[in-house]
């Protein structure tokens, strides 16, 4: 077949457990289900940092954070580093993103050829973090997010509702008989704050406002870093209504999302498109969505680091499921090996999906990794996932050890367990391959310095957000402020 086009949605915080592909009971999520049975889905996809900019870094350039330093929220992705938009590019594609990728300062396309809506954070993010203070933690603005969890009409879904529009529009061109070409569709829900329209809120609230499984006891034995990561987001007091409201607007806010995505899909068969155009559904991390006393991102756990994985061709992929552990950097190689470009090996810290996607591998093995090194912390830490165990690795402290095949809910801490000593001794030698926690510290520390001079030292530089007027477009009134952590 000739070389494909690609869309590639790509939607922020969901956790893919949050879906009926992965048999969720009650969640309406009919249009990931339909790319599911047509496509190929991944079982076990992990994000590569379990943070918005540091992912999405990740994912664009197929290189693991440590590598390039994209250490949190206010770190920019150097223009130096090419992008598989780049490679693209180079290889004949027109290239086009529609919304969010979340890329910090001046370079807002980094290899894009056409922007069709603004970044919803605009220029500048500047969450900055420090590791030697504890400035930020536990602040009102963090606790609000689960205080207003509701019904509303709130930006983020006014901002997707132009990105949808948007790439329907792209879909459309005459162009797009032509080819190649790639468009990545940036959606911010279910992203917080869980404001959500009230149609989806009703279909929730009350009857599905439930509470996640904390056994008796669970709270007090966390470990240090989800203890940290309570402290900072403040969740300590969280109520049951709260949590209820919270997860009852956190699915309204993916049953949205949802049906942006069909909208995309829709443009895609209605333009004849579908043949030849790899269509691809992923998240940039999970939502923990109160699951061990945590909300939003920035652990290990399961809700924070998997993702939804569909990647559909069906005249040319084997449909199905794969149960391969899979991460984005893996999807970057992919994108690239299936449009024919030429990267060096040394470039990407990826494997090549395709032989697996068109049924000629056998399917199982597979390693993930993922990185933190942001805020509601003070030190790196690393992820591994090899087989049924995964082994959380964090500078300075011990190290937790989880059986996610027998234990899925992660209760269960097999560290310290005399059974289970190889294995921990094992994950420990791969986690560290390749990537030195002493060296992370003193480079992700080095960065947070300078970039607090340099934002001090710049009066201009201010929290970004998305200015509809340069879209041309403009939203109801808001009540409340754009919230990016």
């Amino acid at each position: 077949m000739d070389r494909p086009n690609f869309v590639i949605v790509m939607t922020d915080e969901h956790n893919p457990l949050v879906s009926t592909p992965f048999g969720h009971p009650f969640i309406q999520t009919p249009n990931i289900q339909r790319l599911a049975d047509r496509g190929v889905l991944f079982e076990n996809a992990y994000c590569n940092s379990p943070l918005c900019v540091p992912s999405r870094a990740s994912f664009m350039t197929g290189k693991y954070v440590h590598r390039i330093g994209v250490w949190d929220n206010a770190a920019a992705l150097s223009s130096n580093d090419p992008t598989w938009a780049h490679r693209l590019n180079l290889a004949g594609y027109d290239t086009a993103i529609s919304g969010k990728m979340h890329f910090i300062g001046e370079d807002q396309l980094h290899g894009f050829q056409r922007r069709l809506v603004g970044d919803i954070h605009g220029k500048y993010h500047r969450a900055l973090v420090d590791w030697n203070t504890k400035e930020g933690w536990g602040t009102a603005e963090h606790r609000k997010r689960l205080e207003e969890a509701g019904p509303g009409d709130y930006l983020y879904q006014q901002y997707d509702d132009c990105v949808t529009a948007r790439a329907v529009e792209y879909l459309a061109e005459p162009e797009r008989k032509e080819g190649p070409w790639a468009l990545c569709v940036g959606l911010i829900t279910p992203h917080f704050p869980l404001i959500v329209r009230q149609q989806y809120w009703d279909r929730y609230y009350p009857e599905h406002a439930d509470l996640p499984n904390i056994p008796p006891g669970h709270l007090e034995r966390l470990h240090p870093q989800s203890q940290r990561l309570r402290e900072y987001f403040g969740l300590q007091d969280a109520t049951d209504e709260q949590t209820r409201r919270g997860r009852a607007a956190y699915y309204g806010l993916v049953t949205f999302a949802d049906e942006r995505i069909g909208a995309v899909l829709d443009a895609v068969e209605r333009n004849g498109l579908g043949d030849n155009t790899v269509v691809v559904y992923v998240s940039d991390h999970g939502e923990m969505m109160g699951e061990h006393g945590l909300w939003w991102k920035c652990s290990f756990y399961e809700g924070s680091t998997r993702i939804p994985f569909i990647v559909s061709c069906p005249s040319r992929f084997a449909v199905g499921r794969r149960a391969r552990i899979t991460s984005l950097v893996d999807l970057t190689r992919t994108i690239l090996d299936l449009a024919g470009c030429e990267v060096h090996q040394v470039d990407l810290d990826g494997k090549v999906l395709t032989g697996l996607l068109e049924g000629r591998e056998q399917d199982g093995g597979g390693t993930a990794f993922s990185e933190y090194t942001a805020h509601g912390t003070d030190r790196p830490a690393r992820m591994v996932h090899h087989g049924r165990f995964k082994l959380n690795y964090y500078h300075g402290e011990p190290v937790e050890l989880f059986d996610v095949v027998a234990d899925p809910g992660e209760f269960q801490d097999l560290a310290t367990s005399p059974d289970h000593e190889s294995v921990r001794e094992e994950l420990t030698a791969l986690v560290l391959r390749d990537w030195d926690p002493a060296g992370v510290d003193g480079r992700a520390r080095e960065s947070q310095r300078l970039r607090r001079t340099v934002v001090t030292g710049s009066p201009h530089l201010s929290f970004g957000h998305w200015d509809p007027a340069e879209d041309d477009w403009q939203p109801l009134p808001l009540a409340t402020a754009a919230v990016t952590d």
